[in-house]
């Protein structure tokens, strides 16, 4: 499944320095409001050493890691549902996306103009999230008045949709957005249509400078709790590091880390938090001609998982061949691994583990 992640936020407070770190891509970032004038698109390989370290015992020709496409748009200011500034001309580019980060200025720099005058991570959160309340409630309100035309003519479930519709309106006019009212998979899938923004998840994410990244700056942990009240997941990192990382050969990474008491890079964490606040589990394959990583929802079964690979892979399941990456390490081969018993033969039922090497048997 292709995960994606929307990238919003104020002017000036980063984005587009986290974006190019993150994708090492090259989008405008002078220092002036609107700066991204084109939503940038960025693929980046989502960082996993389980998939090289499973290499290291079954040698293959490519080894493919999961994707994440994030996706850049204009920073938002105060009316941009209303046609204000540059950023709802590109809040479309978003609908699709299955979910937000959140970047959240919280350094302090006389050089680098803020929208608003100052830097206060709350009062700018609040006013990008207005903003997309206001859109998705337009968006609600059209999708109401069009449905309500369907109840006229008795169409099937339509009175049921207009009550959904209805109650989302509500909400999204109380200023709540759509994730803290429907929690219903059901409500939720009846709302997909609508693309709403304020359906979902959110992680918030403090740039920061360098000596707040080593420091917990009041701005961060204001912005730390409002993640924590709402359900939200929350990270730290400073752009101008990531984008310092970006730029240094692989075999320098580690060491620069170091000099600055960095376990990882930003990205490393971005993505195992965007996999956390979705749900999402990784499985493996892996065969002389490809080793792959591949993402699946937590919950999943080994027909979904087939699924995900290739259609036929689903239709024709018959079982699943399922062992360890701790157990290869063991015993350094497929053959071993056999020969003790470690590899599994699961059957529909059977509920995929996150870290998983999966081979499938399948009849078409």
């Amino acid at each position: 499944m292709g995960i994606s992640a929307g990238i919003v936020g104020l002017p000036n407070v980063g984005k587009s320095t986290i974006f190019n770190a993150l994708c090492s891509a090259k989008a405008a970032a002078e220092n002036y409001p609107f700066c991204t004038i084109e939503p940038n698109t960025g693929i980046v390989a989502v960082p996993d050493k389980r998939l090289n370290r499973i290499c290291s015992f079954l040698p293959t020709e490519k080894i493919v890691p999961a994707f994440l496409e994030l996706v850049d748009i204009a920073g938002l200011v105060r009316g941009a549902s209303k046609g204000e500034g540059l950023g709802n001309q590109f809040l479309g580019h978003i609908k699709n996306v299955n979910a937000l980060v959140h970047i959240v200025r919280c350094f302090e720099n006389n050089d680098v103009t803020h929208v608003e005058g100052a830097v206060d991570p709350i009062r700018d959160v609040e006013i990008v999230n207005t903003e997309l309340l206001l859109k998705d409630l337009e968006t609600v309100q059209r999708g109401v008045e069009r449905v309500s035309k369907l109840v006229k003519t008795g169409e099937k479930n339509s009175t049921a949709k207009l009550e959904l519709f209805q109650k989302a309106e509500q909400a999204l006019s109380k200023g709540i957005p759509i994730r803290a009212v429907f929690t219903e998979q059901s409500d939720l899938e009846g709302l997909l249509e609508l693309h709403l923004l304020t359906a979902k998840q959110v992680l918030y994410v403090a740039n920061s400078d360098e000596k707040g990244l080593a420091e917990d700056t009041d701005g961060a942990l204001s912005l730390q709790k409002l993640a924590e009240s709402e359900g939200s997941l929350f990270l730290k990192l400073c752009g101008k590091i990531e984008a310092e990382i970006s730029e240094l050969p692989a075999g320098d990474r580690r060491e620069f880390l170091d000099s600055l008491g960095l376990f990882e890079p930003g990205l490393h964490v971005l993505a195992k938090k965007i996999y956390r606040l979705l749900g999402l589990r990784t499985f493996f394959t892996s065969t002389p001609k490809e080793s792959r990583a591949w993402t699946i929802k937590e919950g999943a079964g080994a027909v979904s998982a087939a699924g995900i690979i290739h259609t036929d892979f689903e239709k024709g399941f018959i079982k699943a061949e399922v062992y360890t990456l701790d157990d290869l390490e063991k015993y350094r081969s497929e053959a071993a691994l056999w020969a003790a018993g470690k590899i599994r033969q699961e059957g529909r039922d059977y509920i995929v583990q996150d870290g998983d090497i999966l081979f499938f048997k399948f009849n078409v």
